[in-house]
């Protein structure tokens, strides 16, 4: 049996200051390491510390700390035009970053690794709601693909380690990721903090319209943080792809990586309203059709997990909310990440 976690552990957080691994930490301090006195560890180096892209700094400081569960948060992410321009910097950061972090948790002994995927590795045009065994049967959105590729051999790697060499690494395919601690660059950035910062400086500046990118037509499901940090931890405590009960595929054969998502779906279009009327904007929105849409639908298909016991508890409007809140906060003080 090698599922479980618990405060005796030595649990390595890749990525901990971004979002995902900041919420991951969070919930690993309330529901792990919540005793005055654990006898495990919850590292969360500095980049000064551990540079996940320099090898042997990777190697040394798990042989010195020699960690025993690792989950990968760490990477380079951003949203359509910072994947369209910068294709390279996504493909060749994402294989070291993931390829470092993994090669040394195989070498060095880790217990559990859990890998952080991106719904991006599925086909543009995959059947709705996209199930796991949808990876590689078809093309890629070419305004993602370098991300997403970088992904996909995260996701081989493990499957190859746990194979060949009985190294217990699983994966996860979350939807698309909003919440408190995210980039607010509007060069950079996803669409939800794009089009909060986008609504909220219109309103400061009161400006009659605010032309956003693309159609609005396509559909996307969002997932809140805090309900991936929840699944993240539900996971490494109940998921082992060794069971019988485990979830497998349609061939019989057992899955390594599962789909998290949340069961809301919207289309940009109703995601900027949404929005707007939350930061009480009010002037008109416009789109800039000569602008990327991207994949048309990407709604993931979560039975494996529900079976399994999880389901996300953060609705849309709420998380919204929270999000607004987190960033209005965070631009009082000067803390935005931008």
């Amino acid at each position: 049996m090698t599922k479980g976690i618990s405060n005796k552990d030595l649990i390595l957080v890749a990525g901990a200051k971004g979002m995902v691994g900041s919420a991951i930490c969070k919930r690993l301090i309330k529901n792990i390491f919540n005793q005055s006195n654990n006898p495990g560890k919850l590292f969360n180096p500095s980049k000064e510390e551990l540079n996940y892209l320099d090898k042997e700094n990777v190697f040394n400081w798990f042989e010195l700390n020699k960690p025993n569960i690792v989950i990968i948060a760490a990477a380079r992410v951003g949203g359509i035009l910072a994947n369209s321009k910068h294709p390279t910097s996504f493909l060749l950061e994402n294989l070291r970053i993931q390829n470092n972090l993994i090669e040394a948790s195989w070498k060095f002994g880790v217990r559990r690794l859990l890998f952080l995927g991106s719904s991006c590795i599925y086909p543009k045009f995959a059947s709705q709601p996209i199930r796991e065994e949808s990876l590689l049967t078809a093309e890629l959105e070419k305004t993602n693909q370098s991300y997403a590729i970088a992904k996909i051999a995260g996701i081989k790697l493990c499957e190859a380690l746990r194979e060949e060499y009985s190294f217990d690494a699983i994966s996860i395919m979350p939807s698309n990721l909003y919440g408190p601690g995210d980039n607010y660059s509007l060069h950079s950035s996803h669409v939800i903090p794009a089009l909060i910062r986008k609504f909220d400086l219109a309103r400061e500046k009161d400006s009659e319209s605010v032309t956003c990118l693309g159609s609005g037509n396509p559909l996307r499901e969002f997932l809140y943080v805090d309900d991936l940090a929840d699944a993240c931890l539900f996971l490494l405590k109940n998921w082992d792809p060794d069971e019988k009960d485990s979830p497998i595929n349609d061939y019989g054969e057992k899955l390594i990586w599962l789909n998290i998502g949340s069961e809301e779906e919207t289309s940009i279009k109703n995601l900027a309203t949404k929005i707007s009327t939350l930061l009480e904007y009010k002037g008109e929105i416009c789109w800039d059709t000569s602008q990327p849409d991207g994949t048309p639908r990407k709604k993931l298909n979560t039975e494996r997990i529900n079976k399994l016991g999880w389901e996300s508890k953060t609705n849309l409007t709420n998380g919204l909310q929270k999000t607004i809140n987190y960033y209005l906060k965070a631009k009082q003080l000067g803390q935005l990440r931008i």
